[in-house]
């Protein structure tokens, strides 16, 4: 309790029922408490701000008509859950929020029976908050399901998905959170006036009185109730138009102000009364309360941990600005984003080039499938997009773009293990899965210039799919001193050596970042009398083309070291092909990769560690083939 002195009514909440027990009065200074220790706590440790910002009275207002986690309440992405998180028991441990052996910054199901359903991932709230409430249906339950999900969310084709599949009879409410753009415009005076009309307290009670009424009139009642009932629809629809929701039949309230805790609770209640699936829609504000971040949503939407921003230009500022450069020459170039533009560089892009930009909202499928279309008709697409949405376009990759053999360039930012947002965002599938791909290219840039020529190497191809997969953050100081000199920043794509390249004992055989443990790892073991080298490849695929490069190279034993998924990754595809060429015949090998691809680190431990692909790691491994040798 100590940590939360300066926020007293916060700190005397540690469940829903808590807040259910305050009075009306202290739901504002509560909500100022939270904003006020939001800022706070994610300054200190990175995370999502602006989002959870605004959130804070809608968040208040759930927990305080419905019955969590008896009732499910799910967060579509998750990271606008941490209000969520201090109101259903976690607040004691929120400073070790998205830390190593701490709390989630995403729903979590295994961390808190409040967290229903876990995300971290664009649009999946509807299937799966649909999904519950069928399976509380059948059981016989008068649990609600919630889900809030955001209008950029609504971007994603797997809302609409869920919708389609939406029946009357469920118990479910799912609001929508607009906070950047209207889902159905309100133009005019009369249009503000009917909407603001619509989801009044009195309006909603008059609403329900009306109906009952009229019902219970004998005979006739419930037919003046349809014509009343049709008359409102139509003028409705003259003056204020309708909505894709209620074109879909189901049951639309809004919009409403989304910052009020009293009026949110009124409509939640209102909501739930009619007994039936229903769509909510509120309008709240990202950065609600905190000025920095209302007058700039963007930059405070993801903070990075305090004393941790990058130390350079980052390979996502790179990509953007050499983009920038080679479509200045070639007007076949275009970019593509999945409504990520700023955190994977496209935003110098997209103003140099408006009319060459594109971007097609939380839709990685079309993103990929759009390019196919785009390379077809004689352009050449760049999608930028991190590793971890990139395995949601798995089918348009093999299906539309891989099958036609088409220019496809995919830039995969924040490829590799992701130590802040965890299991969710780890960039590790994209290697496996490109390469079961036929005709693809896949490079793997440690350095600045590598990504540059890297890119300008991949749009010179007519065919074929083109991956240029680069972690976050910039480049490593040291990677850059061990294998490159002033003038090999100019070379061809290939394979650099470090260490005794002549007699090694051991070959560590390495790719990206984790090329920093292999350095690490091969430092320790000369210094304990073994010989070692490190070969970094900059490229991974075509396989054979990489195997015939390294195979001359190659001394003693081998480790193939990844940071990427062990089983149909770099090192089991690399050892293929080695085989094949014969190159293995005498050589004893071991392959370190992450064995499991939703792994946490614990406290203390580094996500390299926590893989078994950290330097420790490596020196086992050449210890245990050395022992295999004297036996």
């Amino acid at each position: 309790m100590e940590q939360f002195e300066k926020w007293p009514l916060l700190g005397g909440i540690s469940s829903p029922e808590d807040l259910k027990a305050l009075a009306p009065d202290k739901m504002e200074p509560l909500a100022t408490e939270i904003r006020d220790y939001l800022v706070f706590r994610v300054s200190e440790n990175g995370g999502h701000l602006a989002s959870n910002l605004g959130v804070v009275e809608l968040t208040l207002a759930i927990h305080r008509v419905f019955d969590s986690p008896k009732d499910h309440v799910i967060f579509d992405v998750g990271h606008q859950s941490y209000v969520h998180k201090l109101l259903t028991g976690r607040k004691e441990a929120f400073d070790t929020l998205r830390q190593a052996g701490g709390i989630s910054g995403f729903t979590k199901r295994t961390e808190s029976p409040h967290d229903a359903f876990g995300a971290g991932h664009s649009s999946t709230s509807i299937s799966a908050a649909i999904g519950m409430a069928e399976a509380e249906y059948r059981k016989g339950s008068d649990a609600w399901t919630v889900a809030v999900i955001g209008d950029g969310a609504l971007t994603g084709g797997l809302a609409y998905e869920g919708l389609n599949n939406c029946a009357r009879h469920l118990r479910l409410i799912v609001i929508v959170n607009e906070n950047e753009m209207s889902i159905s415009p309100n133009t005019g005076r009369l249009a503000r006036h009917l909407s603001k009309l619509r989801v009044s307290h009195n309006y909603l009670k008059t609403k329900e009185f009306t109906a009952s009424t009229l019902r219970h009139i004998p005979l006739i009642g419930r037919l003046i109730y349809k014509v009343l009932r049709f008359i409102k629809r139509r003028i409705k629809h003259v003056f204020y138009k309708e909505n894709i929701f209620e074109h879909m039949d189901i049951r639309y309230r809004g919009p409403v102000e989304g910052n009020d805790t009293a009026g949110l609770e009124a409509l939640l209640r209102h909501a739930k009364r009619l007994g039936t699936a229903v769509i909510l829609h509120v309008k709240t504000k990202k950065g609600q309360g905190y000025a920095p971040a209302e007058q700039d949503p963007n930059a405070y939407h993801g903070l990075a941990p305090q004393g941790k921003a990058p130390d350079g230009v980052s390979y996502s500022e790179t990509l953007g600005n050499e983009l920038v450069r080679i479509a200045d020459r070639d007007e076949r170039i275009c970019a593509i984003t999945a409504a990520m533009s700023c955190g994977t560089g496209l935003e110098v892009f997209r103003e140099a080039h408006p009319k060459k930009f594109y971007d097609v909202g939380i839709a990685e499928g079309h993103a990929v499938t759009f390019a196919a279309g785009l390379a077809a008709g004689g352009l050449r697409p760049v999608v930028a997009v991190y590793s971890t949405f990139l395995q949601r376009a798995y089918d348009n990759l093999l299906h539309d773009a891989a099958l036609q053999d088409l220019p496809v360039v995919l830039c995969i930012d924040r490829a590799g293990l992701n130590p802040g947002d965890g299991p969710t965002h780890h960039g590790i599938f994209d290697v496996a899965m490109l390469s079961e791909l036929s005709n693809v290219r896949i490079y793997a840039p440690v350095t600045r210039a590598g990504l540059c020529r890297s890119l300008q190497t991949a749009l010179t191809f007519d065919t074929g799919i083109s991956a240029i997969r680069y972690p976050s953050g910039c480049e490593n100081p040291d990677i850059v001193a061990a294998f490159y000199s002033h003038d090999a920043e100019n070379e061809a794509i290939g394979v650099r050596a470090w260490g005794d390249t002549d007699a090694a004992r051991i070959t560590i055989v390495t790719h990206g970042r984790i090329a920093a443990e292999a350095l690490k790892a091969a430092k320790q073991l000369c210094a304990a009398g073994i010989s070692t080298q490190v070969l970094l490849c900059e490229y991974i695929a075509p396989y054979g083309g990489l195997s015939a490069q390294i195979a001359p190279l190659l001394c003693g034993d081998l480790i193939f070291l990844e940071e990427e998924l062990r089983v149909g990754g770099f090192g089991m595809n690399l050892a293929d092909a080695l085989k094949r060429r014969g190159a293995l015949a005498h050589r004893k090998y071991a392959i370190l990769g992450t064995e499991n691809g939703f792994l946490t680190p614990l406290t203390g431990q580094t996500v390299f560690a926590a893989a078994g692909v950290d330097a420790d790691a490596v020196v086992k491994a050449a210890q245990n083939l050395i022992e295999k040798d004297g036996q």
